[in-house]
Parts: C-alpha cells; structure tokens; sequence
C-alpha cells in the first residue's frame, strides 16, 4: 500500500469527494485508511450504570479504501512511485512532479 500514516491526501471518490486531511491510521491488511475528519459516522454507545459510563453517540472517523484517496504533493493529487538511490535505499516518489515525498 502506497499510503502511509502521517500523509496528506484527497478523497477522489465516495461521498466526501475533494476533501482532504491527515491520514490518522493505515490499515494495509484491509487496503483501508482512516483519514481526519473524513467518512464520519455517528455510533450509539450503551450506557454501563455499572461502570458510571452514560449513554451517548459518538461521531468518528471510519475507514475509507485506499483506492479511493490520492496523496496531495503542491496542492494536487498525484500517483506514487518508488526509486532506489545509490546506496539501495527505498524512496517514494511523485508520479506527477517527480520530487521525493
């Protein structure tokens, strides 16, 4: 998966289409991102008289399939690709300008 947490991308499909954000969470094993202040859902938590815990709902972000986001580079969505320097090293690399991310 070429998406990594901490990166900035765009929703190019779905519901919040042209939003952008931080990728809180990479989930690879499901091809799924979770992305701050995108997919947002309300979930109904039970109440536990127990615990002292009241009732509420809860709006969260839910995942998002990582085909449906691109990462952001100066402003614009782009692809990613990979290059190896010299030294063996794993770079990412921008589709579009070409520039190390």
């Amino acid at each position: 998966m070429k998406i990594k947490s901490g990166d900035e991308v765009i929703v190019i499909a779905g519901k919040d289409k042209g939003a952008t954000g931080k990728v809180v969470k990479a989930l690879p094993k499901e091809d799924r991102v979770v992305v701050e202040g995108v997919n947002l859902v309300k979930k109904h938590r039970k109440a536990n008289p127990a615990g002292g815990q009241q009732g509420e709902v809860v709006t969260k972000e839910a995942p998002i399939h990582v085909s449906n986001v691109a990462l952001v580079v100066d402003g614009k969505a782009s692809r990613v690709g990979y290059r190896f320097e010299e030294d063996g090293t794993k770079v990412r690399v921008s589709r579009r300008t070409g520039k190390d991310i």
